[in-house]
């Protein structure tokens, strides 16, 4: 049955794209297909139809960074946004699309379901330092198999690879564990994120100002670019194609 249902949402999928790319008139699934309808395009806050046209969602698209066409799925700003969330908020979506969000785990899956996609990481330090990081590829799995990651190779960037211990993990929130440890990483350490046992990036970790202090790597951190107790200013994951879908069934 589960088989049936995998395959029926494929065919469904692959049949929207191959019509989408005859037609420009088809509503954007992604900031791609905003960005190929206008050029012209600026950074900023759209609107796309990765569920169909009955759900439509508000996404912040970055035009800007190399190229553009980056769909924002994850984003911290200031601290505004509370991100020690439960697993329906997770899975939801959560934030305000023009300051700090999550899009929501259920819309990630179904934008990258669609097409084969990169991610990017970037941020920024509180000395206005910036780096990124870059992977080859980036989709999640269905919810019943817990949002698994699939990141393909890391391809570069100033901040490392801080994401190589998270790849094949499930999803996990402090009230669903679904981590490799004993313990509930998302509550240990006060976030949600695709753990091990458990962390070498904590993006959606705690926010603190610069020059405050936390305990254990409680914070939103990224290892490999400034270490394990240091509170980032900014922190954003996007993902954009790197080539239409080729999905055979």
């Amino acid at each position: 049955m589960m088989m049936m249902q995998v395959t029926s949402l494929i065919t469904a999928l692959v049949l929207a794209a191959s019509v989408h790319a005859d037609s420009q008139w088809l509503l954007p699934i992604d900031c791609d297909d905003v960005q190929r309808r206008d050029n012209t395009s600026s950074s900023g806050v759209y609107t796309i139809y990765p569920g169909g046209p009955t759900t439509p969602l508000h996404v912040y698209c970055d035009m800007d960074t190399d190229g553009g066409r980056w769909t924002v799925f994850q984003r911290r700003l200031d601290g505004t946004e509370n991100f020690f969330r439960p697993w329906k908020h997770y899975k939801t979506g959560f934030g305000n699309v023009a300051g700090e969000y999550w899009l929501g785990l259920e819309n990630i899956f179904l934008i990258s379901i669609r097409k084969m996609n990169e991610l990017r990481v970037d941020m920024e330090d509180w000395e206005g330092g910036k780096a990124s990081a870059q992977y080859s590829s980036f989709s999640i799995g269905f919810e019943n198999t817990g949002y698994q990651l699939h990141l393909g190779s890391f391809t570069g960037g100033e901040a490392g690879d801080s994401l190589v211990g998270h790849n094949d993990m499930k999803f996990s929130t402090f009230d669903k564990d679904l981590d490799q440890w004993d313990k509930n990483c998302a509550q240990h350490y006060l976030g949600g994120f695709w753990y091990a046992k458990c962390h070498t990036a904590n993006p959606n970790g705690m926010y603190v100002a610069e020059n405050a202090t936390a305990y254990d790597s409680v914070l939103n951190i990224w290892r490999t670019w400034k270490g394990p107790n240091y509170s980032l200013k900014t922190i954003t994951m996007k993902i954009r194609p790197v080539a239409t879908c080729t999905c055979t069934l």
